[in-house]
């Protein structure tokens, strides 16, 4: 007869045992939402519905990926920053309108956003290696154009996007010239111990030095924590406190991490913004900082805040 301990530990095992095998098996459709639960894939509007000067752009990954985006202008023309903008997880482009429409008001930017392979009208099933070369194809598009101004290409990421954006940084340091990242995690098995506590036993912490032990698992890995210092651009992180999602301690382990060889680093926090709201809840504050962030780091200008070269200086 088996003691009532030793049922305890093969129950608690074969608890942990299965809900490794449910996260191995299903990791892309966990770490992935193209289309919101109810809602069809297609968008639901478009930024002409906001009467948004638009183009839709449509381009190929290198892997032959047919992708959509939307380059949406700056009106009136003015010279100033193009923002690349990568989405969170679920739903498409379409559900970022709001958000976008008043970056261009505060910001008088042009953006570029871009659907991910499998969501909105792009083609293909998402994943890490996919959307890694759709975000490239996506800046090389904004490098070719020739009615922006090319050296203040800025990347802006919330969420997974921010993982999105930080790969994207990392690997063309003469092509980006900041990342903003918003809400974002370590990586991928540290979000799966957040929902599935008992999985930090078997996975480690991204923000540790102890191994992960089921990193060659994990498909979709999105290590950002490992390559957030290898960016040599300036890197403004935001913060929403009340993050339900991303607990904020991400953010500061990224933060942290960054500015070991970077000094060009600025974190700020927001103590009432949650995972979607925080530019909301943020306001006016929220996009003077990524506003001041822009000014300071345009390649060739020196960027003041106050008459000080400080940008901390404004908070």
């Amino acid at each position: 007869m088996l003691s009532y301990m030793q049922l305890l530990v093969y129950g608690v095992g074969g608890v942990a045992a299965a809900g490794m095998a449910l996260l191995i098996a299903f990791q892309e459709k966990l770490v992935y939402v193209p289309v919101l639960p109810g809602l069809p894939k297609s968008y639901p509007i478009t930024p002409a519905r906001l009467r948004l000067k638009y183009e839709d752009i449509w381009l190929r990954a290198s892997d032959g990926i047919r992708l959509h985006a939307w380059f949406i202008h700056c009106v009136p023309p003015r010279p100033g920053p193009t923002v690349l903008f990568f989405q969170e997880n679920a739903g498409n482009i379409a559900h970022r309108l709001e958000f976008i429409h008043i970056m261009l008001q505060r910001l008088q930017c042009n953006v570029l956003m871009l659907s991910y392979r499998g969501y909105g009208a792009s083609d293909g099933y998402p994943s890490q290696h996919g959307i890694i070369r759709d975000a490239q194809a996506a800046l090389d598009h904004l490098v070719q154009r020739t009615d922006i101004d090319t050296s203040q290409i800025f990347v802006f990421g919330r969420s997974l996007g921010g993982a999105v954006g930080a790969v994207l940084a990392k690997n063309n340091p003469n092509k980006v010239s900041g990342l903003i990242l918003e809400n974002t995690f370590t990586s991928i098995l540290d979000m799966a111990g957040v929902m599935l506590p008992f999985l930090k036993w078997f996975i480690g912490h991204g923000g540790s030095k102890h191994p992960r032990l089921l990193n060659f698992l994990v498909r979709s890995p999105w290590n950002t924590i490992d390559d957030i210092g290898q960016i040599k651009q300036p890197i403004l992180f935001l913060s929403g406190l009340q993050d339900e999602m991303v607990p904020p301690s991400h953010m500061q382990i990224l933060y942290d991490k960054a500015a070991e060889n970077n000094d060009c680093c600025l974190f700020v926090d927001f103590p009432s913004g949650m995972h979607m709201n925080t530019w909301l809840s943020g306001g006016d504050r929220y996009w003077r900082t990524i506003q001041l962030f822009l000014n300071r780091h345009v390649p060739g200008k020196e960027g003041t805040v106050n008459g000080s070269n400080d940008l901390r200086s404004a908070y």
